[in-house]
């Protein structure tokens, strides 16, 4: 009501002033959602003529009612100057440019844009309500507008209400300018968790501020989610030991595999795994792989076993020169970790700990075998040492051996030990007139032996020997040199030659021959005192002393013996063996090496004939002792040498050489040998030689 009335006094003022026709109010642009009613305002002032609205230029016409439009009409008191559009309901077709004109004025309003909102429909998701897709592995979804949805609707994509990212968007346009669709498409890679998750595409404009949504449920297929567990974890060398595989999977799972250290494990099929525990599973882990129609997934574990240390690297030998770095290294594996020391054979003294040892500027003294050692584990198995041994390369190192002292033209050995690393090149022995390193030169001759191993540790070492053969006056006196070089020097030692004299040997021998003679003349008494005064025990021609070792009378003669018992005019008999022999019982003519072997002599068994001493009894020289109280009797036969023995020898038992002599010596001769070198300071070689008695023969035994 206040409008009419302002416009009417406007025009009452107008007329009074004379004013010109004018638009009091000019549609202007208005935006309408499709099906709503649009209003378009108009009023004119100081004019009562004909008012039209025009479509895009196109006249509606001048009615109220606007005949031929049934969704228009103009409404308003036209008496003051009021012509408003009205369109009901709004269609999409509706949209365009509106004038309103006074024709009969010539006024023509502001053009006026009527927009119409079409408001998006629900958008479409493909696969929608339920999609499956499968886990990790790179998928798409589409949300797609279709319509006459104005203006084009926005796309978007949330989940719980929240924006989501990595969608991209495309649009359809018909040939008409139109547009025919519009679609969304969001990459997404799904997880485990995105299972039975609701995403929502939502489709807005203008027209729908608050849009339409679609929701698509996420179906995950995923291979299995496993979990491996083991019991116990920390076990003891052969202890057993259970595993467990347990899996999550869509679809269900379809099998299992088990494996060690990546290898199978032959037989396993099922969730659970028994074993009895060793070392190698600590470093070979099991794995337990399950499968379904989707995929597969595995996982695996490592035991904490526990056991004692085992080698698994041993020390290497290491060869240095003097005054270089040595180094030894091992390596032990144990659980927990073994504790390794370093110790030199023979010692207590630990040199170091740890899988290396480092010797610094070694020396010759530093040679030897080093040992590493580990220590039993908490089981208080495994454990052990492994050793290796170091080679110093240093200048020879020569010593002079214990060498035996010689007799004057006998045989000699001098010995000298070389310890060197690199070997020698030569070892050399030398004296005044000349040196000799290797065979023979005159009466020298020079041998070469490995040394031992016990003799040292200070690397290879060699024995050198040399022999003389026929020693003199001058080899005792002068010095013997041994020496020996390599690529780092050289070195050299003097060995001296001892001399032994006979006296002390014949005084030996004189001893043990004094007690023989001794013993035969008392046991000759003794027999020639029974033979006397028994009746039936010894014929006159046939008594027989034996002397102990020897064999009974009826074994040890033989025929000839027989025979020469007979004789009327042969004193008693005595079978007399060497004191040191011993007859067989059964081969009495066979008499036994008195040398057990070393020499291969064989004792002499001699019959004697004792003729009989004036007056009777045994014809004996006077004694005359040689040696202190309580030493045996001598009894020297030298006076009697001249006149017919008492004492006749008739044949030599077991095929020996006789003699008219009442005495019979038996000496040995060592012949000269060379062999390996005497080691042993108490075992010098002994050479024998014969001792002469001038004037008389002597029975010998050869070797």
């Amino acid at each position: 009501m206040l409008v009419p009335a302002v416009l009417v006094l406007l025009f009452c003022f107008r007329g009074r002033a004379g004013l010109s026709p004018h638009f009091l109010q000019q549609p202007e642009d208005l935006v309408v959602l499709l099906g709503d009613e649009a209003r378009l305002p108009c009023a004119l002032g100081a004019y009562r003529g004909l008012v039209q609205w025009t479509k895009d230029g196109l006249a509606l016409g001048g009615e109220r009612d606007l005949p031929g439009w049934s969704r228009y009409w103009i409404s308003g008191n036209a008496a003051s100057g009021q012509h408003n559009l009205h369109i009901r309901p709004v269609e999409l077709e509706d949209q365009a440019s509106y004038e309103c004109q006074a024709t009969q004025a010539g006024l023509r309003s502001r053009p006026a844009q009527l927009h119409v909102l079409v408001p998006p429909e629900a958008p479409q998701v493909l696969g929608a309500p339920s999609v499956s897709l499968v886990v990790g592995v790179p998928a798409n979804l589409t949300c797609r507008s279709r319509g006459d949805a104005h203006p084009t609707p926005e796309l978007l994509w949330l989940r719980d209400g929240v924006r989501l990212d990595g969608a991209t968007f495309h649009q359809t346009l018909l040939k008409e300018g139109t547009t025919g669709s519009v679609e969304s498409i969001l990459f997404l890679t799904p997880f485990s968790h995105d299972d039975g998750a609701t995403l929502v595409c939502r489709a807005r404009s203008q027209a729908l501020p608050s849009g339409k949504d679609t929701a698509v449920t996420l179906n995950l297929q995923y291979p299995p989610v496993v979990t491996l567990s083991a019991e116990p974890q920390t076990v003891q060398k052969g202890e057993k030991v259970t595993f467990l595989c347990k899996a999550t999977a869509q679809p269900p799972v379809t099998g299992y595999r088990w494996a060690k250290g990546g290898s199978p494990v032959l037989g396993a099929r099922g969730p659970v795994l028994e074993v009895v525990a060793d070392a190698s599973f600590l470093t070979e882990p099991v794995s337990c792989e399950v499968s379904n129609a989707v995929g597969s997934a595995n996982r695996s574990t490592a035991l904490d076993v526990q056991f004692g240390p085992i080698l698994q690297a041993r020390p290497e030998p290491v060869s240095v020169d003097v005054g270089e770095d040595a180094s030894f290294s091992c390596a032990w594996r144990g659980n927990p970790t073994p504790r390794v020391t370093w110790t030199r054979r023979g010692g207590a003294q630990v040199l170091g700990s740890g899988s290396t040892l480092r010797l610094l500027s070694v020396e010759p003294e530093d040679a030897g075998d080093y040992v590493c050692r580990a220590e039993p584990g908490l089981s208080g198995l495994g454990g052990g040492a492994a050793e290796a041994r170091l080679t110093v390369n240093a200048p020879p190192r020569v010593t002079a051996l214990h060498s035996a002292p010689a007799f004057l033209r006998g045989p000699a050995r001098l010995q000298c030990l070389v310890f060197a690393s690199p070997a020698p090149e030569a070892v050399v022995w030398s004296w005044d007139e000349g040196f000799l390193a290797a065979g023979s030169r005159g009466r020298f001759l020079v041998e070469t032996f490995p040394a031992p191993e016990d003799l040292g540790e200070q690397g290879p070492g060699v024995i050198s020997v040399l022999h003389i053969s026929g020693t003199q006056e001058s080899d005792f006196s002068r010095g013997f040199n041994c020496s020996a070089r390599n690529r780092l020097g050289e070195g050299g030692t003097r060995v001296s030659l001892g001399r032994r004299d006979l006296l002390p040997t014949l005084r030996i021998m004189a001893g043990v021959a004094s007690a023989a003679i001794t013993l035969l003349m008392v046991i000759t008494g003794v027999a020639l005192c029974c033979w006397r005064h028994g009746k039936a025990t010894f014929s006159k021609q046939k008594n027989l002393v034996r002397i102990p070792g020897s064999s009974n009378g009826s074994s040890s003669r033989g025929p000839e013996e027989e025979e020469t018992g007979s004789g009327k005019d042969q004193g008693p008999i005595v079978h007399t063996d060497h004191s040191d022999l011993v007859l067989d019982e059964e081969e009495a003519l066979e008499t036994k090496d008195p040398t057990n072997g070393y020499y291969k002599v064989r004792g002499v068994s001699v019959s004697l004939s004792l003729g009989e001493a004036p007056g009777g009894g045994l014809f004996l020289p006077p004694s005359s002792p040689l040696g202190p109280p309580g030493t045996p009797t001598f009894y020297d036969f030298n006076p009697h040498l001249g006149m017919v023995p008492p004492c006749r020898l008739y044949r030599a038992r077991a095929g020996y050489l006789t003699t008219p002599h009442p005495r019979a010596f038996t000496s040995y001769m060592k012949p000269t040998s060379f062999g390996p070198p005497d080691l042993a300071p108490r075992t010098p070689p002994f050479p024998y030689t014969a001792f002469p008695t001038s004037g008389h023969p002597r029975l010998q035994t050869h070797v």
